[in-house]
């Protein structure tokens, strides 16, 4: 009897022991599903956190875009305040009411500088077909030199039409008279 007993205590410890590693390949098994789990989540939360960051890149540059079709709106009132402005009769310049008319226009254009738009320079600068717009070439002949001061071929000698840039981008070309 006590070597049945012996024999019975032998095979539960097999058991045991069979029990033990299988418990060790469960337990290894269960590891790797958790690593390859943790790994998982986090490749989804970076993808994630990279899409996030791209919509909003995307978002603002829908914005910028928004921001530049309203702009180029108002352009045209601005252009017309500046026409106005030009062909004003000098005893209607001191007025009060066109004082105040052409306060609008400087309210305007200090709103647009703040929207990030700045002008284009263009008289007495030199030509640069990426900034500006030639709508005619003068002969030199026909442009009066200052004193002292040489007339140079594809310089900007007036102004027809501001052009301007945002944040550093043209939005609409300067349209300029050029010396041939």
């Amino acid at each position: 009897m006590t070597g049945d007993i012996e024999e019975k205590n032998k095979i539960e410890d097999n058991k045991k022991d069979l029990n033990l590693e299988e418990l060790k390949k469960q337990l290894e098994e269960c590891q790797k599903l958790k690593e390859e789990y943790l790994a998982g989540w986090q490749r989804a939360r970076a993808d994630f956190l990279n899409y996030k960051k791209e919509e909003m890149e995307r978002i603002g540059e829908i914005l910028k875009y928004a921001a530049e079709e309203f702009i180029l709106r108002i352009l045209p009132v601005l252009d017309n305040f500046e026409i106005v402005e030009k062909k004003l009769p000098e005893n209607l310049k001191n007025d009060e009411n066109i004082k105040g008319l052409l306060q609008i226009k400087t309210q305007i254009q200090d709103f647009l500088k703040n929207q990030g738009l700045e002008e284009i320079k263009t008289l007495g600068e030199k030509f640069d077909p990426n900034l500006h717009e030639a709508v005619e070439e003068i002969e030199p002949s026909f442009v009066k030199a200052s004193a002292g001061k040489e007339i140079k071929s594809g310089i900007i000698v007036e102004e027809i039409q501001k052009g301007y840039k945002i944040n550093g981008r043209l939005l609409r070309p300067a349209k300029v008279k050029v010396i041939k």
